[in-house]
């Protein structure tokens, strides 16, 4: 089995964020860090992960999280910042599939089944991910059309979105966009392009899954038909 396969059948991260840490130095094959990241498991081989020993895992575990602002969506922060894990049982070894910003807040999938995750993060499965937003200034009906339509956000023309203005004041509005990409920042591109930046964002649907009534911080065990369905995807 490829080492980065292996890695993500013991639940530690996906194959493409796995072959980030080989290019890290954080993997060690047999005592010695591992500079193949073609590098193929033999039985026997003794790997680890930041210096722990891993091994695949035989229960493959879903959870829905709602992060809060102000954690990294990482199993590790070089900066030392919280990051997600901080928010899941410790006797649970699970990572996120995919990002949400430092700041953003929301939907989020915590599983330790590094196949899906690849097959999720594959660019060719764009899922709805719907987001709640709340924007300075208020938003006219003309510019949540270009937002719908799709809009250059640099060097990139996002596809047609679903857009819903909800309400606003004077100073700000709150807006419900879906989109199917899921380009770096880009509902905060997208806002700011109209010329109005994102002041609050929170991921509220991804695929079939919402967030309901799960408070910030607050987590759950995805039902074996929302997991039948992200397999489907």
């Amino acid at each position: 089995m490829r080492i980065n396969k292996y890695i993500a059948a013991a639940g530690i991260t996906s194959r493409r964020k796995a072959d980030e840490l080989i290019e890290a130095g954080r993997v060690r094959v047999n005592e010695q860090v591992l500079k193949n990241p073609g590098y193929h498991v033999e039985e026997g081989d003794r790997i680890e992960v930041d210096g722990s020993l891993i091994k695949p895992v035989n229960k493959k575990v879903y959870y829905l999280l709602n992060k809060p602002t102000g954690y990294v969506t990482s199993t590790y922060d070089k900066e030392g910042r919280p990051t997600v894990m901080e928010l899941m049982p410790d006797s649970t070894r699970v990572f996120p599939v995919g990002r949400l910003d430092y700041n953003t807040s929301g939907l989020l999938i915590m599983t330790n089944d590094g196949e899906l995750s690849n097959k999720l993060m594959h660019p060719s499965n764009e899922f709805e991910k719907k987001y709640l937003v709340r924007a300075y200034g208020t938003i006219t009906r003309k510019e949540a059309a270009k937002l719908a339509r799709g809009i250059d956000i640099g060097g990139f023309v996002t596809s047609p979105a679903e857009v819903k203005l909800i309400r606003h004041d004077k100073n700000s509005t709150v807006a419900e966009i879906t989109i199917h990409e899921g380009k770096n920042r880009q509902v905060r591109r997208m806002f700011k392009a109209i010329g109005h930046p994102v002041e609050e964002l929170s991921r509220i649907g991804l695929g079939n899954l919402t967030i309901g009534k799960l408070a910030p911080g607050q987590f759950r065990k995805l039902g074996p038909a929302e997991i039948e369905n992200l397999k489907k995807i």
